[in-house]
């Protein structure tokens, strides 16, 4: 019985060093697959970070695209005013003129008044309707 103990206890020994060492061959195991996966979860998060960043560039690429159509239309618009301004100043008599100077100074907008809009062919002059014009006679 007693050789029955001792190999119990030599088995038991084995048995437990066998473990260790198993667990000794999984823990290395793990270290070295966790730091492989560590660098694949990286590599993964790289390629998402640059499908992203690729994606956004094309997105402001498109962006630009239609704001500089917009500032070529916009500044094709602004030129086309400013010689419908011009145009107008130079039609506008020094009455008009002063009239639309004062509502500027007092901060009301020549379009809030009931005056049809100016639309004298060019080299012409159009008159103010005479309740406006009654007010330079007196």
């Amino acid at each position: 019985m007693r050789e029955k103990g001792l190999s119990e206890a030599g088995g038991a020994g084995r048995t437990s060093m066998a473990v260790k060492l198993l667990f000794w061959e999984l823990e290395k195991h793990l270290k070295s697959s966790s730091g492989a996966s560590v660098v694949a979860i990286d590599n993964k998060i790289e390629q998402a970070m640059d499908l992203v960043k690729s994606h956004l560039m094309y997105a402001v690429r498109e962006e630009v695209e239609v704001l500089k159509e917009q500032i070529k239309e916009l500044m094709e618009r602004n030129t086309q005013l400013e010689q419908e301004n011009n145009l107008l100043k130079n039609l506008a008599s020094p009455e008009q003129m002063a009239q639309f100077q004062a509502q500027v100074q007092t901060g009301g907008s020549p379009t809030s008044t009931a005056q049809p809009p100016i639309s004298a062919p060019p080299g012409t002059t159009q008159l103010l309707p005479s309740s406006q014009n009654s007010g330079t006679s007196a």
